[in-house]
């Protein structure tokens, strides 16, 4: 018998082995192909979505009239119920940078912008003078794909081109979903869509 067969393994790959092993249990639970949600952060994050906890509607809603949008943003997720209770989706979000520019409370979808345009306001240009004053709808737009105004000046659940803000603090006050899951989420929302900001 050849003597690398007694030899004993090395750290480098006892390390490499024992986190193939610890990895294995969440990658068999995964629908994704191996590799893929490497190329795509909207899969990687789908993949854990697990870690995101589901919620019922009743402790927040008194009903779903309209259908009801829940946004959690200490846990960066924005829940959605449709009116008949048939449709629950559950997507991770961007939240706001600071507490200073959170906004809690309850609001409403208030228009539904399929090709949305952005202007900085007043206070992201002074902290930002050098933004530009507008960008049009495309791939340079902040707001993504699609825009749905809350009844609050300025504030927003919108797309993002952007996909390293999803899961962080990273906007300026608005909610923000990756593209696909905004262009979803604005198909099933209504003008009137109740919105709960916790």
């Amino acid at each position: 018998m050849s003597k690398k067969l007694f030899e004993t393994p090395t750290r480098r790959a006892f390390l490499a082995g024992s986190a193939a092993l610890i990895g294995a249990p969440a990658l068999a639970q995964s629908n994704v192909p191996a590799g893929q949600a490497e190329r795509d952060p909207a899969l990687s994050v789908r993949r854990n979505i697990s870690s995101f906890r589901t919620l019922d509607w009743q402790p927040y809603f008194t009903n779903l009239r309209k259908g009801a949008i829940l946004v959690d943003i200490d846990s960066r997720a924005v829940h959605y119920w449709n009116e008949d209770q048939t449709i629950y989706k559950l997507y991770p979000s961007s939240v706001p940078l600071t507490d200073d520019l959170t906004r809690r409370g309850r609001t409403q979808v208030v228009l539904k912008d399929p090709k949305p345009d952005w202007r900085p306001t007043p206070s992201m240009k002074k902290r930002n003078p050098e933004w530009p004053d507008y960008i049009g709808p495309g791939p340079d737009n902040p707001l993504g794909t699609r825009s749905m105004h809350l009844s609050w000046t300025y504030y927003r659940i919108h797309g993002t081109h952007d996909t390293r803000k999803i899961g962080r603090k990273s906007s300026n006050g608005c909610i923000g979903l990756y593209n696909e899951h905004v262009e979803e989420l604005y198909e099933m929302a209504k003008v009137g869509t109740q919105v709960l900001l916790i």
